[in-house]
C-alpha cells in the first residue's frame, strides 16, 4: 500500500473525497471514474485511484490497480476502439499531479491527434 493517501490542493482528491465537483460514472473501493472538464471526444472518462499517488511511477502495485479499473470501465461501454493513457510529468502533459487514467473513446476520422504527431530524432 501507498504512503500517499491525501494530497492538500489535490482538485483530484477534493473530488475523491466529496469536497469538489464532478461527474461520477463509477465508483469502487480503490478508484473512481469521472468525466474530464474538457472531453477530448464523446465518453472520454478519467479513472483515478482513490489514494493519492502522484502518478504511474510512484506506486506501481496503484498503477496497475487503476489501469484495470480503467479496463473493467471500458469494457462495460463496449468502446471497440480507445486510448488508455497515462502521463508522468509536466513535460509529458501531465496537469494534476496525482495519478489518473484518460479513456477517450476513438471512431474512424474522428480528427483527434495523439501528441506525438512527429517522429523521433534519431540525433538523441
Amino acid at each position: 500500500m501507498s504512503r500517499f493517501l491525501v494530497a492538500q490542493d489535490c482538485p483530484f482528491c477534493d473530488i475523491i473525497h466529496g469536497r469538489g465537483p464532478a461527474t461520477v460514472v463509477r465508483r469502487w473501493d480503490d478508484a473512481i471514474a469521472i468525466v474530464p472538464l474538457r472531453p477530448v471526444t464523446y465518453g472520454h472518462l478519467l479513472v483515478i485511484p482513490t489514494m493519492h499517488v502522484p502518478d504511474a511511477l510512484a506506486d506501481p502495485t496503484v498503477t496497475a490497480a487503476t489501469m484495470r479499473r480503467a479496463a473493467e470501465v471500458a469494457r462495460e461501454r463496449r468502446l471497440a476502439a480507445l486510448n488508455i493513457i497515462t502521463s508522468v510529468g509536466a513535460a509529458a502533459t501531465q496537469t494534476v499531479p496525482h495519478l489518473h487514467a484518460h479513456i477517450v473513446p476513438r471512431v474512424e476520422g474522428d480528427g483527434l491527434a495523439l501528441p506525438w504527431p512527429h517522429p523521433v530524432s534519431r540525433s538523441r
